[in-house]
């Protein structure tokens, strides 16, 4: 609907600043002859647009105006209120801002907007169990970030190896609770995890951010790449000792894919080395009955370890 897409032309320009038309038709996935049309419309219902047309044109609010008008429908509203988790934005430092924020918003909403998702719906993104604290050098991976320097890090690859790189960081990313550094080094991009950065250097020297680089679609390439190295997924049989039901189901339930009786269940991993590492903790409480390869696997880390402690 054209109120939509002039609505959308105010808040991109208020937003953004400056715009060309040729930006603001691909935002708006209109032509160029669009754009301008809404844009002498806007001017015709007051809003104070100014037009440079030409190769090197551009469009921009006059001198600082603002509007009031948020454009936000209850649904957007109500999403925005319940779904802005603070676990990451409290690692950044960010959780004052946000409650501001969520207030301002609730205010903006009036009485009858915005409340009841909040009143209906808790996310709670905390574990069950305790997370490690914020990596000690998040904070100053964040001032490198923001102002495009770049930043001399030790960083432990190994129990027994630190390396020293000077990187380009491009961002940051939260994952599963854990924070990722996502930088360039040598040309190449690179992922680095906060927590094992051991030391971190802001070297004064800046750097320029590539035009048009996509945080979202970098590191969604860094995770294709990560699973495309791994084996394809094993699905593992066990047998559980009925003592140990509950807890095997409150670890591995989502994992479940078949359940054929008897105490027998079907897990899917994304590797033999993952479903080692997760049914020893179970010790001889639950069997793997298949593949034959895990089962052999699991023999001779048994060996291995009763090499070790009969010492």
């Amino acid at each position: 609907m054209r109120a939509d897409r002039l609505l959308s032309i105010l808040l991109l320009l208020q937003a953004r600043g400056r715009m060309s038309a040729g930006d603001l038709a691909e935002r708006l996935e209109v032509s160029r002859r669009t754009v301008y049309r809404d844009l002498d419309a806007l001017s015709g219902a007051g809003v104070p647009v100014v037009t440079d047309r030409g190769p090197n044109g551009g469009v921009q609010l006059l001198g600082g105006y603002r509007t009031d008008l948020t454009g936000l429908t209850e649904a957007e509203l109500e999403a925005l209120l319940a779904f802005g988790g603070r676990g990451p934005a409290a690692d950044l430092g960010l959780a004052p801002q946000l409650d501001q924020a969520s207030r301002k918003l609730a205010v903006a909403a009036g009485p009858s907007r915005g409340g009841r998702l909040q009143e209906r719906v808790l996310i709670d993104a905390d574990r069950w169990f305790p997370t490690a604290p914020v990596p000690p050098h998040l904070a100053r991976v964040q001032d490198a970030l923001w102002s495009d320097q770049r930043l001399r890090l030790r960083y432990r690859r190994a129990l027994d190896r630190v390396v020293e790189r000077v990187v380009e960081p491009y961002g940051l990313v939260s994952k599963a609770g854990n924070w990722y550094l996502l930088a360039r080094v040598g040309g190449g991009p690179r992922v680095y995890r906060v927590s094992r950065i051991e030391d971190a250097e802001v070297t004064g020297e800046t750097f320029e951010r590539r035009p048009g680089f996509d945080l979202r679609s970098a590191w969604e390439a860094q995770v294709g790449r990560f699973r495309g190295d791994r084996s394809e997924r094993v699905a593992v049989t066990v047998r559980v000792d009925p003592a140990v039901s509950g807890q095997f189901t409150r670890v591995f339930g989502d994992q479940v894919v078949d359940r054929p009786g008897d105490g027998v269940a079907v897990l899917d991993f994304p590797a033999c080395e993952a479903a080692i590492s997760a049914v020893t903790a179970f010790g001889g409480a639950v069997e793997v009955l298949a593949p034959q390869d895990l089962r052999d696997r699991l023999a001779d880390l048994a060996r291995q370890l009763s090499a070790l402690y009969q010492r």
